[in-house]
């Protein structure tokens, strides 16, 4: 039985971490237990534990925010995971390290494969891949997994919410609901992604993996999908992200291959529009077709 320990373990992907690890010895810190801008709160948190996998999930999600405070965004997404990737080093666990589509900047226009050159847009993506780095330059046998859209039954602590939540309540009490249809990306189940880590981290190679559910739409084919499995009658209108006046640029394209994990026969992930079912059957009181 490996000892497993999940940062941020409170958050959307991680509560579905502490499941999918369930029958290891798995041990959740939230951040009230292991403050992970702090050097010396990591090590109080992880060396009693003697941990022989640590999966962090906890970052500075918030992509606006971010751009207001840069030092922040590096301290927690780059200087962060470089003092847990160095301290699992000298534990001897292997650390899996979540990072995010948006490293790439949507130039490409085709699904991006693990050796695709990255090239960051704002300051969260910047700070992100930085935290790559110093990950996989710690030890070979840490795991970075970049993922896309995740949306979970649970809400995001970094984000103020979940996707599915907020876009519900709006339809409740807006006649028409707006959402951007030029973002492509592939929306992800935070428990389709926390089965992923579970078989890579027990069985994977050290490296770089991308892992998301398949296909790929933008938010408003997601929603709208959404919207039909629950029968909602709201109505859906697109709109482009540039009527939304964000201060922040963000790829227009970030569709990830998992072509590492196919490399290696080990992509356990499935199409997104039977993720949103699934995730929608566990969600308490919904019905959905199977």
């Amino acid at each position: 039985m490996t000892t497993v320990v999940v940062i941020g373990a409170t958050g959307q992907l991680g509560a579905d971490c502490l499941e999918a690890f369930a029958t290891e010895r798995v041990i959740g810190l939230s951040h009230e237990e292991i403050e992970i801008g702090d050097p010396a709160s990591v090590r109080r948190a992880l060396v009693p534990l003697a941990p022989e996998v640590v999966v962090n999930t906890a970052a500075f999600l918030d992509v606006p925010a971010c751009e207001r405070d840069p030092d922040r965004a590096y301290r927690l997404n780059a200087v962060a995971p470089r003092t847990i990737a160095r301290l699992c080093a000298e534990l001897g666990a292997r650390l899996v390290h979540i990072s995010t589509n948006y490293v790439f900047d949507g130039s490409k226009g085709a699904p991006y494969v693990e050796s695709d050159r990255p090239g960051p847009l704002n300051t969260y993506a910047a700070s992100k891949l930085a935290g790559e780095y110093e990950v996989l330059a710690s030890d070979g046998r840490h795991q970075v997994v970049r993922s896309s859209g995740l949306y979970g039954v649970r809400p995001c602590r970094g984000k103020g919410g979940s996707f599915l939540d907020t876009i519900l309540a709006q339809a409740a009490r807006d006649p028409v609901v707006r959402v951007v249809n030029d973002e492509v990306l592939t929306p992800t189940w935070t428990c389709s992604l926390a089965g992923q880590l579970r078989t890579l981290a027990l069985e994977g190679p050290g490296g770089l993996f991308h892992a998301t559910d398949h296909g790929w739409c933008s938010w408003f084919e997601f929603t709208r999908e959404l919207f039909a499995l629950l029968g909602v009658r709201a109505q859906l209108e697109g709109v482009s992200a540039r009527t939304l006046a964000s201060p922040v640029r963000r790829p227009a394209y970030s569709v990830l291959q998992n072509a590492a994990l196919e490399a290696l026969g080990m992509d356990r992930m499935r199409p997104w529009r039977e993720s949103l079912a699934a995730c929608l059957r566990r969600r308490e009181g919904t019905v959905v077709p199977s």
